[in-house]
């Protein structure tokens, strides 16, 4: 009965996570954006530091005409935001936050999370395919693309940090750290934070939305609630790949002066300096253009990626 109820207490807190963490990054967003490109109108809804903007969003899209298609794939195109949204829900459910505080051990961490966040894909193939829109269709298709081009380095890139702890389990990982690893798999970690946010479409990878071209990708024709699901879903993605590369790359749980009893604060911390992170880059840079999109992938971050890979091996023949 303590072993239900356990795991019950754990899926409890990964779903409030899952449901309070991405709005917080998105509220974040309003407001970094905001001060960083002097934009008033978050800075006003509420009043005092346009607090209620996120809620003002949230009734909009609740006000919305639930509208599909008349032509679209009813049942295909009412299922893509929920495929879209919980595979990042259970990749959350095994991201180690602190010592003893993971939703579930998974022995083989690493393999797990990467293969269901390339699920996410999905949700936006069914929604361009199922809209009867050639725009959608085409930004389905490019999410597909860009998918297939970023998945390498980033697998890559965590294949570099499972040889270096000799296991793919991400508590493994963890409790093999040592803080010497932080210059010496620092381009792997890079490669890994870019190419995770290509996979969310997040500027200047934000090609298949493009406005300019094809209006919003795959999205182009939802509105309402499930409009706001595909958000949501970017967000909760944030989210993961934050949590994701601190617990790959920067220890997770540890934290400086051996104050490891505050593992979940370091976590949450170092994943909340990288959403930041993601924020500022959406402010800073211009969107690419597709080739150059593809070229940065394959041209770049695969040969970084490799070079990471035999330096790890270097150094795990030469220790041992």
């Amino acid at each position: 009965m303590n072993d239900v109820l356990d795991v019950a207490l754990r899926l409890a807190i990964v779903f409030v996570v899952f449901l309070v963490a991405p709005l917080l990054v998105g509220q974040t967003e309003h407001k970094v954006m905001a001060h960083m490109q002097g934009r008033l109108g978050p800075m006003y809804a509420g009043g005092f530091h346009g607090w209620a903007q996120l809620v003002a969003d949230g009734v909009k899209f609740a006000q919305k005409e639930d509208v599909v298609p008349a032509a679209a794939d009813r049942r295909v195109f009412q299922l893509a935001p929920a495929v879209a949204l919980l595979p990042y829900l259970l990749v959350l459910a095994v991201i180690p936050v602190g010592p003893g505080a993971a939703g579930q051990v998974v022995d083989a961490g690493i393999f797990f999370v990467l293969a269901v966040m390339g699920i996410g894909v999905l949700g936006s193939l069914m929604g361009g395919w199922a809209s009867a829109n050639k725009f959608s269709l085409l930004g389905g298709l490019r999410t597909a693309a860009q998918l297939l081009s970023y998945e390498l380095p980033m697998l890559l890139a965590a294949a570099s940090v499972a040889m270096a702890a000799g296991t793919v389990s991400l508590t493994g990982i963890l409790d093999a750290f040592a803080w010497w690893w932080l210059p010496w798999q620092i381009v792997g970690a890079l490669v890994f934070f870019v190419a995770g946010l290509a996979e969310l479409q997040r500027p200047p990878f934000d090609m298949p939305v493009a406005d300019s071209e094809i209006i919003f990708g795959a999205y182009t024709e939802y509105t309402g609630l499930r409009f706001a699901l595909f958000l949501l879903a970017e967000y909760a993605g944030i989210v993961v790949l934050c949590a994701l590369t601190a617990v790959l790359f920067l220890g997770g749980w540890h934290g400086p002066f051996g104050a490891d009893g505050l593992g979940w604060l370091w976590t949450l911390l170092k994943a909340a300096v990288l959403a930041f992170v993601v924020i500022w880059l959406r402010v800073s840079y211009p969107r690419l253009r597709e080739d150059q999109l593809q070229k940065l992938a394959w041209t770049v971050l695969v040969p970084l990626a490799l070079a990471q890979i035999a330096l790890t091996g270097i150094v795990k023949v030469a220790i041992v």
